[in-house]
């Protein structure tokens, strides 16, 4: 904006563009839209000019896409990447927020309010009664684990023990029922 060819006209469509690039006024003639008020000669004119800025647009794009692929490049020579960027972009804004008058003092009524909520005589009874019921909570389900521990020890000794011992097996109603089950097949296959 310092420079005096600058056009510092906000809503103007030249804005920011170089001397050169600024050749013909955009503005409409007073008969509203602009068509049929110019002279063949100024249509023809002006229809070269829009030729003109069209290839020079086009040129832009080209220049841009080539400055921003060299960018891109000497970026990734230097080992940033877009996550890169975005955490220190994230970072840097997460600085300025806490330096900010209006984080500060929200920073300060919350640190307040903690103090009177930590201090309060509910807070102190609720939190002594948490914790009283996690201590028995966590011993009542360090016992359930010991019983459930020790039964299972000895549910695995036991059938271990009986599956080793064949006269006990045989002796179970189960075994009983099988024997007679497979001793009246033998009688029934050897009568046939």
């Amino acid at each position: 904006m310092d420079a005096p060819s600058q056009d510092i006209n906000l809503n103007s469509p030249n804005k920011g563009l170089p001397e050169h690039m600024i050749d013909v006024p955009v503005d409409t003639p007073a008969g509203g839209d602009g068509v049929g008020v110019l002279s063949e000669v100024e249509t023809e004119e002006l229809k070269s000019e829009l030729i003109k800025v069209e290839d020079e647009i086009a040129t832009l794009r080209q220049v841009l896409a080539a400055k921003e692929k060299h960018a891109a490049e000497i970026k990734r020579k230097l080992g940033l990447t877009t996550f890169n960027e975005l955490k220190q972009n994230l970072s840097k804004g997460w600085q300025d927020v806490q330096a900010s008058n209006a984080y500060k003092g929200a920073s300060v009524k919350v640190e307040d309010l903690n103090k009177t909520i930590t201090q309060s005589e509910v807070y102190k009874k609720t939190s002594a009664t948490l914790s009283t019921a996690g201590s028995k909570t966590s011993s009542a389900i360090s016992s359930v684990g010991s019983v459930l521990s020790r039964t299972l020890g000895e549910i695995n000794s036991y059938s271990i023990r009986h599956s080793i011992s064949m006269p006990a097996m045989r002796e179970s109603p189960t075994f009983k029922s099988f024997e007679e089950s497979v001793g009246n097949l033998k009688l029934f296959n050897s009568k046939t």
